[in-house]
C-alpha cells in the first residue's frame, strides 16, 4: 500500500488523504462530499488560494486571466480541456485577476494570461501569454518534471 496524498478540497478547503493507488477513482471530499476532481478548473480566491496552492502533495497550474482579456477568454477552453487530460496528477486552477488584485500583485503579475505551477506552495514555473493546446502540454510536462 502507498502512502497516502494529502489533496485540498476545491470546493471546501479541507485537506483529504487520499491513497496515491486511489486517487484516479474520482475521490469526493470527506467534509463536504463533492469531487476532488470534477474535470473543471478550479476557482482561486484569496480565501482558499493558500489552501489549495500550498497545502497539498499534487501540484497546482493556475491561470492568472482577467474577463476583459481577450487573450484569456480565447486561451480558456484550452485550459479546461487540459483538466480532464491531466487530472489527477495535476490540479488546474484559475484566478481572475479583477476581482483578486492583491493576489496578483503577490505574483508580480504584469501580463495575463499567466501561467503558474505551485507544488507545496512554491512556485515551479511560469509562462506569460495564451498557449494553444500543445504548448500548453509541453509546459506542463515541462513543468511537472521540476516537481
Amino acid at each position: 500500500m502507498s502512502t497516502p496524498l494529502t489533496i485540498p478540497c476545491p470546493h471546501c478547503g479541507a485537506l483529504n488523504r487520499v491513497p496515491a493507488e486511489r486517487v484516479s477513482e474520482k475521490p469526493a471530499c470527506g467534509r463536504c462530499k463533492q469531487a476532488l476532481f470534477d474535470g473543471h478548473p478550479a476557482e482561486l480566491t484569496a480565501a482558499n488560494f493558500d489552501a489549495i496552492t500550498g497545502r497539498g502533495d499534487i501540484p497546482v497550474l493556475v491561470d492568472f486571466w482577467a474577463p476583459w482579456c481577450g487573450p484569456c477568454v480565447g486561451f480558456a477552453p484550452v485550459f479546461v480541456q487540459a483538466t480532464s487530460r491531466f487530472e489527477p496528477r495535476l490540479r488546474l486552477a484559475k484566478l481572475d485577476t479583477e476581482a483578486q488584485p492583491q493576489l496578483a500583485q503577490r505574483f508580480n503579475i504584469r501580463s495575463i494570461p499567466t501561467l503558474i505551477m505551485f507544488h507545496q506552495g512554491r512556485e515551479v514555473a511560469r509562462q506569460s501569454g495564451a498557449l494553444n493546446a500543445a504548448q500548453l502540454e509541453q509546459f506542463i510536462q515541462a513543468s511537472l518534471a521540476q516537481v
